[in-house]
């Protein structure tokens, strides 16, 4: 700690000379006072690092001008350096905030400069220690700040996806249509549409977008413009193969370079026939059927959209009872359920799916209540027909 300025008090000449001389031979930058009103003045002119001072002074006493000192230089440490003066004065001294006491005459003077050492070091953490807690208040600010203005873009982001979405619920034809969402903390990319295509044909579908954030929403963006081209520009063996249409939106999707995969199920109703044409690009959980109280999963194998240039989607078709349910879920609905493993999950949402007649019945069975949190949205699209 040489170099440190050090502002010695004392109005014994000999004990303060002789100190004085004493840490200077040690590297000290020492100025010498006799009197208050002179150590102030050498303080105005020349800032300490640290303070020594004699107690039992005449002009005035030392616990005075301590207590100014330390009011007018809050940061300084000072250390006592006495002979007259009693314990109580020091203890006195020590509740001012002195860093530490030793007797005159000082028989060694190492003592004394490992003194001045230990309160330049401790003084030093300290204001270290102040100027991390200062940075850290900033940092904390600026979290804070940068926090608020991202959860008002989320909101932001949040409202325009949930601007895309269709009216629920929806009738077409004797069948109906309603979809349920519970968004998650981050934004994200569930969406679901559905819209006359044809005089007898209507198409549906879910999605699932991977990740979080803006490049995730602007994803539906471009499937929300998907499904209006489709409707311009579908063609009619499209009705029957929707893997054709997945196939179309796959190359979509790549040619966007988003970095982003979907999954998703896709599924044409034709109201004449009576009859679901479907397709499922790697979506979990399969779409639930259920008809005259039991259910079972409509599963498909398939690959994501947007990974693989040359995927090729499978298409099937089921003819539709007359009285039935379709659910279809994203896989946030997964992550709200208390149970662990995953055949235990998967028996729940068919119990679900079987029970409930409607949208409202349904989020209840499943624990889909307002103000629920969840780490990933939280999808339900139910598609019936009949009581």
């Amino acid at each position: 700690m040489s170099r440190a300025r050090l502002l010695l008090i004392d109005d014994a000449v000999a004990d303060r000379e002789g100190l004085a001389a004493s840490l200077r031979e040690r590297g000290f930058l020492v100025d010498a006072a006799a009197s208050g009103s002179e150590a102030l003045g050498l303080a105005e002119a020349h800032a300490p690092d640290l303070i020594l001072c004699e107690l039992h002074m005449d002009d005035p006493d030392g616990l005075s001008m301590l207590e100014r000192l330390t009011r007018d230089l809050p940061d300084v440490p000072f250390v006592v350096v006495t002979a007259d003066s009693s314990m109580s004065d020091v203890m006195q001294a020590l509740r001012l905030g002195a860093a530490d006491y030793l007797w005159k005459p000082v028989a060694d003077i190492e003592v004394l400069v490992h003194a001045v050492d230990s309160a330049l070091e401790r003084s030093r953490l300290r204001q270290e220690n102040s100027r991390f807690k200062q940075e850290l208040q900033e940092a904390n600010r600026q979290l804070k700040e940068y926090v608020e203005e991202l959860q008002q873009d989320q909101r932001a982001g949040r409202e325009v996806q949930l601007g895309m979405l269709p009216p629920t619920p929806m009738a077409i034809d004797g069948f109906r249509l309603q979809h349920h969402i519970i968004p998650s903390l981050f934004l994200s990319g569930d969406f679901v549409d559905y819209f006359r295509i044809t005089d007898r044909h209507f198409v549906f579908f879910i999605a699932d977008v991977s990740g979080h954030g803006a490049s995730s929403a602007f994803v539906t963006v471009l499937l929300k413009n998907f499904s209006r081209r489709l409707r311009r520009e579908y063609r009619p063996r499209m009705l029957t193969a929707p893997g054709e249409i997945l196939r179309w939106l796959n190359q979509e999707l790549l040619e966007s370079q988003l970095d982003r995969h979907v999954t998703m199920f896709f599924g044409v109703i034709d109201c004449q026939d009576n009859r679901l044409a479907y397709t499922n690009a790697g979506h979990f959980p399969a779409p639930v059927m259920v008809s005259e109280g039991s259910g079972y999963y409509l599963e498909m194998p398939g690959k994501p959209l947007g990974l693989f240039p040359d995927a090729r989607f499978d298409s099937a078709s089921v003819d539709l009872p007359a009285s039935f349910r379709l659910a279809l879920f994203s896989d946030g609905v997964f992550e709200v359920m208390e149970e662990t493993a995953l055949p235990d999950k998967e028996a729940r949402l068919l119990r679900a799916a079987c029970a409930a007649s409607d949208m409202e019945a349904l989020c209840h069975a499943l624990g889909l209540d307002a103000g629920l949190e969840a780490p990933d949205d939280v999808t339900c699209l139910l598609l019936s027909r009949g009581g």
